[in-house]
Order: C-alpha cells, then sequence, then structure tokens
C-alpha cells in the first residue's frame, strides 16, 4: 500500500508527522508512507526543513493521498500549475484532507456542496470557495475525508488504516501512540468519531 502525504513550504508539523508516524504502524503489513512535496526542500511554518521522499506528481500513483496544511495553502491553492500536478482519483484512492488542505481540495474539484470540515482560520476561505462547512473534527463521503484541528490528523489516519486494512489494525495503531494510562479512552474515542463513516464505505482490497 502505498500512501502520499503532500506537505508544501509553510506546512503544519502536526499535520504531516503525526499522520505520518501512525500510518507507518503499518510498514510491517508492507505500507509505505511518503512525505511528498513539489520541491526537493519544504520549511515548515515554525521553520523546519525537511527533504521530500517523494515529487508531488507520486499522488497520482499512490493507493490513498492525505493534503497537509499550511500557512501557504491559501496561496497555493490558487496557484494554477500547482493545482495541475495534483492528479487524485477518488474511483480507485482514499483522499483526506487535513484543516486548509480542505481548501486545496475544495480548488481540485473534489468536494463540492458535501458538508467538510476544517480549522477555525481556514474556515471563512473554504466557504468562499463555496464548501459547505460543519462544526465536527472528521467527516468522510465514500472515498474522500476531511478534518479540521491539527490532533484531528489522528482520525484520519484511523480511518485510512480502517478503510484500507481492518478497524483492529487502526485501533492498534492509535493505541500504539495513546498516552499511557489513557489508551483504551484514546482508542474508544477515535473509533467512535470514523466508525460512522466506515459502515457504508466500499471496502478496498489491501
Amino acid at each position: 500500500m502505498q500512501i502520499a502525504i503532500l506537505t508544501f513550504d509553510g506546512f503544519n508539523e502536526l499535520d504531516s508527522f503525526i499522520a505520518a508516524g501512525i500510518l507507518n504502524r503499518m510498514k510491517g503489513k508492507g505500507w509505505e508512507v511518503h512525505i511528498a512535496c513539489p520541491t526537493p526542500e519544504v520549511t515548515s511554518m515554525n521553520g523546519v526543513t525537511i527533504q521530500r521522499q517523494r515529487p508531488l506528481e507520486f499522488a497520482a500513483d499512490a493507493d490513498a493521498v492525505l493534503i497537509g496544511s499550511g500557512i501557504r495553502t491559501r496561496e497555493l491553492a490558487n496557484d494554477p500549475a500547482l493545482l495541475a500536478r495534483i492528479r487524485l482519483d477518488p474511483s480507485r484512492q482514499l483522499i483526506g484532507a487535513q484543516c486548509s488542505g480542505t481548501l486545496m481540495l475544495a480548488r481540485l474539484g473534489l468536494v463540492g456542496d458535501l458538508p467538510a470540515c476544517t480549522d477555525l482560520t481556514t474556515k471563512p476561505w473554504v466557504i468562499e470557495a463555496g464548501v459547505n462547512v460543519i462544526d465536527a473534527p472528521f467527516v468522510a463521503h465514500g472515498s474522500v475525508a476531511t478534518a479540521g484541528g491539527c490532533l484531528a490528523s489522528q482520525y484520519l489516519a484511523a480511518w485510512m488504516i480502517a478503510r484500507l486494512a481492518t478497524i483492529n489494525d487502526a485501533e492498534e495503531a492509535i493505541r500504539y501512540v495513546a498516552p499511557v494510562g489513557e489508551k483504551v479512552a484514546y482508542v474508544e474515542r477515535a473509533m467512535a468519531v470514523v466508525r460512522p463513516f466506515l459502515t457504508l464505505a466500499r471496502t478496498f482490497a489491501a
């Protein structure tokens, strides 16, 4: 299973790295999680510079794609040349967006008027793009999901694992990263958020 986490200059570390850390719990089952960027290096909103693992175009070949957020997303979402490099297909991929990544998803035409989640800062821009923003941490419609709030990245990761593998795998991944003494509560809360969106979901072959 190939996973791309789209990460842009000015990215929010929590969005990209938390999701990557949780999804990499599936490494033993053959999953490969890659930070995909438009340039060889990108610098986070707090000055952390990283090297990309894959170019942005890798998203077209991935089984699943997460779009992280950042302080430059509004600018980047209005860059036609950049958007043209991102080719996604919800008929064969799971696609998730975190916070301002929802704006990017909207610009790519993958949200429409469906209810979506984002962070409070980005909310006005996402509404301006024609998206129906709801007051919730996570929502999914078929193979497309959005999350609002940095720590909601755990919900995107849990949803993706549950869809592409099993619910038990998702629970184990969340249990691993949860604080000691609070693991049961964390797993129960995370799965309570994503489980309603798993019931009618199309099963993807692992």
